[in-house]
């Protein structure tokens, strides 16, 4: 899939000055930019959503004992 974005002049440098000092494309950087930084965002948001759920009271908070306690875990 091909998408367009724009950059700022100042992340545009950053972006070619590197490419130019590793001998990796522009495009290479990019894609492992997203990739790690989407992982990030997911986090982010994920847990902010169970964060919201629990102080709704629809998710529960479990200690590590209850947690293992209640997956059947053997100490």
């Amino acid at each position: 899939m091909t998408t367009s974005i724009r950059l700022s002049p100042e992340v545009s440098k950053r972006l070619d000055w590197l490419a130019s000092k590793t001998g990796r494309t522009k495009a290479s950087y990019l894609r492992l930019i997203i990739e790690s930084g989407l992982s990030d965002m997911e986090d982010y948001y994920l847990s902010a959503e169970a964060q919201a759920e629990i102080r709704k009271g629809r998710e529960k908070v479990l200690s590590v004992p209850m947690a293992r306690k209640e997956a059947g875990a053997q100490d």
